[in-house]
């Protein structure tokens, strides 16, 4: 799909039941969401994986920056260009605020949103993860290039060979460039005390997530909005790389329940 200063690539399952739109977390690709899009498909469910502009197989010209609108439009793109009526949105990290914004703004379009590992873009922040977020991005570009997706790998993952996976990814972006997309990660975040997801809302988060607030603001959101978080045990902030198989399990129950989204 050629888009403005970027050309997305993406992946349709088969079948013709409900879509369910993966979107991936910064530095990431697609790929971090196979045994789940497998799984959903099985299941009668229609899987859409996207990369991202900047990421796995989209690109991103080089005079263009990563910024958080232009991907915001590309998700949009992306359900147009499918023809998708009102698909479930799937989003982990990055790709759990850039979902809950597209809601935020057209919740007409979407079905049910399912946030894995993200934070949540309207609650409230306290003093000290205000602070945080400011320093994020600039204790982050202190960090040597060589050394930045090892570290980001060791901090996402807690499995030998989900860290691996993930270092092997993290280190196809430049440093420039993740340090843009972890500004835009950021710029999401945008209190409203007043907020209710006005789509049937799930959370999952793994149980060993040590990610910025991302378990303590799911845990709030999950009170306020008046549901519980599904945890999956022995798994960082990627459980579907950490345990899959779990995480699976975890998402397809959360499908089964959700109102007015069977698969056809």
């Amino acid at each position: 799909m050629e888009r403005p200063g970027a050309r997305i690539r993406y992946r349709v399952g088969e079948g013709d039941g409900r879509a369910v739109v993966f979107t991936h977390g910064a530095g990431m690709d697609h790929t971090s969401f196979t045994a789940l899009a497998e799984r959903v498909q099985e299941a009668g469910f229609r899987p859409v994986l996207w990369d991202q502009r900047g990421h796995g197989e989209s690109t991103l010209d080089a005079h263009v920056r990563f910024r958080a609108a232009d991907t915001l439009a590309d998700l949009g793109a992306l359900l147009e260009e499918l023809n998708l009526a009102r698909p479930i949105l799937v989003g982990h990290s990055l790709g759990g605020n850039l979902s809950q914004a597209f809601v935020r703004a057209e919740p007409d379009r979407v079905a049910a949103l399912i946030v894995i590992g993200a934070t949540w873009n309207a609650g409230p922040l306290t003093s000290v993860e205000r602070v945080a977020l400011r320093l994020a991005a600039p204790a982050l570009a202190l960090i040597p290039a060589r050394r930045l997706p090892g570290l980001m790998a060791r901090a996402s993952a807690v499995t030998p060979g989900a860290i691996a996976a993930t270092e092997a990814v993290f280190a196809r972006m430049p440093k420039a460039r993740f340090l843009d997309v972890w500004r835009a990660t950021v710029s999401f975040v945008d209190p409203d005390d007043s907020y209710r997801t006005p789509v049937p809302l799930a959370l999952m988060h793994g149980a060993e997530d040590r990610t910025g607030n991302i378990v303590s603001a799911m845990r709030r959101w999950a009170l306020v909005e008046g549901i519980v978080a599904y945890v999956i045990e022995d798994a960082g902030h990627l459980p579907m790389l950490d345990a899959p198989d779990e995480t699976a399990h975890d998402l397809l129950e959360i499908l089964s329940l959700l109102p007015d989204t069977a698969p056809h």
